[in-house]
């Protein structure tokens, strides 16, 4: 991977669910950076020196490099991110008709911004599931519509003269997604399921379930008269996901196991197999360690004298509401990656935690600040704390600093995912 914001632009374009961002990762680490895929079940053979995988339910893609020296008990370094954001889920049997038009059942996912997601080209991308010969194992398919199919209109000023002091939508009424019209003579039902087994050439009856999320098929843009800022859908958490990559496969550690996690359920707590706050990971970094020759002390000495950083995204100081951010420790676009603090473990904050990556970054002059949110405002939390619940290990929360966080399009300055990658490979060699 290399280091240039065109690598993020394209895993942006092609991370369309949490399902593809898996996939798409899988692909660069198993056939640009030569990683060996391992089933998450069965035995592992692992050698020093070699670079693994393994993606577990599909939702959970844990990637691994093994140093030369590699030593029982020695300490894990991990790097961490989400890679699920706010959206709209299809429910099964979607079809309403109203208004001569077909629109789509929904269902809100994490905490967005509904009224962003307005007069949108929207898509659908997810898995769905399809009859195999065992009932216990279906055939498991990607699907992506890829074009727009959808699109959520808007009520006309005309029709609302109050819609510029504010609206509250209710997403079971305002933000069903029209994607047909139709004419007298049109049955409704199956008419969606109709059109995903066309798109995946199977026959419709042959479709178990799906989960399959809307998404924005805007693609990223450069904006600014200089180009130093990007607007995008998904930069919460994709920048993050391609910083780790990008950590990943350029980690040349000799010492101990060295991994980069992509959970997936972060918006919505994170209290999932496939989330932080589960005991998956630490399942896998025990399987790891007994493959490698550990003793269960010898893995628990790796994880407490392991760390973990936690990556995800920073609020922006935003230039039309600057009181919003804190007095002392707010983050500003182009300015650096942003070391994230929160006394009451919103983030994972320690001093001894904060103190490694400052050294990191000054030791590689690499751009940061500090963040905290205003003490009178909560602000959101992320996956740091949870990992470091589950596995007793330090850790650290860091990310680009970035305006409209769960906005259906976001922004950030184009010059601090250099910044990002940077720590995270140093971090990863340190």
């Amino acid at each position: 991977m290399k280091n240039e914001l065109k690598g993020l632009i394209s895993l942006l374009k092609r991370s369309t669910s949490p399902e593809q961002t898996i996939r798409e990762a899988t692909d660069i680490l198993s056939l640009e950076e030569g990683f060996t895929g391992l089933p998450a079940g069965g035995a592992w053979s692992l050698e020093k020196g070699g670079k693994y995988f393994v993606n577990v339910f599909g939702k959970l893609l844990i990637a691994f490099t093994v140093g030369e020296e590699y030593r029982p008990g020695d300490g894990f370094r991990l790097a961490a991110s989400h890679i699920d954001w706010p959206c709209y889920y299809i429910k099964p049997d979607p079809e309403q008709i109203s208004a001569g038009c077909v629109k789509l059942s929904v269902e809100p996912y994490g905490g967005m911004i509904h009224s962003t997601w307005l007069d949108r080209p929207l898509s659908a991308s997810g898995v769905v599931t399809i009859k195999s010969e065992n009932v216990l194992a279906p055939e498991r398919r990607s699907v992506d519509f890829v074009k727009p199919i959808l699109t959520i209109p808007s009520l006309a000023i005309h029709l609302n003269r109050e819609v510029n002091k504010g609206v509250a939508y209710n997403p079971n009424k305002d933000m069903l997604p029209v994607c047909a019209t139709v004419e007298k003579e049109f049955s409704k039902d199956g008419y969606f399921l109709g059109k995903l087994a066309e798109k995946l050439g199977v026959a419709p009856e042959d479709i178990l379930s799906y989960d399959l999320c809307l998404y924005n098929a805007e693609e990223p843009v450069l904006c600014g008269f200089d180009e130093d800022i990007l607007t995008s859908p998904r930069l919460d958490n994709i920048t993050s996901t391609y910083a780790i990559l990008y950590g990943i496969t350029n980690c040349t550690r000799k010492r101990g196991v060295t991994a980069a996690i992509l959970f997936d359920n972060e918006e919505v707590g994170s209290g999932t197999k496939q989330g932080a706050d589960s005991a998956t990971l630490g399942l896998i970094l025990e399987k790891i360690s007994l493959a490698l020759g550990a003793s269960r002390s010898e893995y628990i000495d790796s994880l407490t004298g392991g760390f973990m950083l936690s990556c995800d995204v920073a609020h922006a100081k935003h230039p039309n509401h600057a009181d919003m951010a804190d007095g002392s420790s707010a983050s500003e676009m182009n300015k650096g990656v942003s070391l994230k603090m929160n006394y009451e473990q919103r983030y994972s904050t320690e001093a001894g935690g904060i103190g490694i990556i400052e050294g990191i970054c000054k030791k590689y002059e690499i751009p940061f600040q500090r963040y905290m949110n205003r003490p009178d405002l909560r602000g959101g939390g992320t996956l740091g704390s949870y990992a470091a619940s589950q596995l007793g290990m330090s850790v650290a929360d860091v990310g680009v600093p970035m305006l409209a966080m769960h906005s259906c399009r976001e922004t950030m300055g184009a010059k601090d995912q250099d910044a990002l990658n940077r720590l995270v490979e140093k971090y990863m060699n340190e």
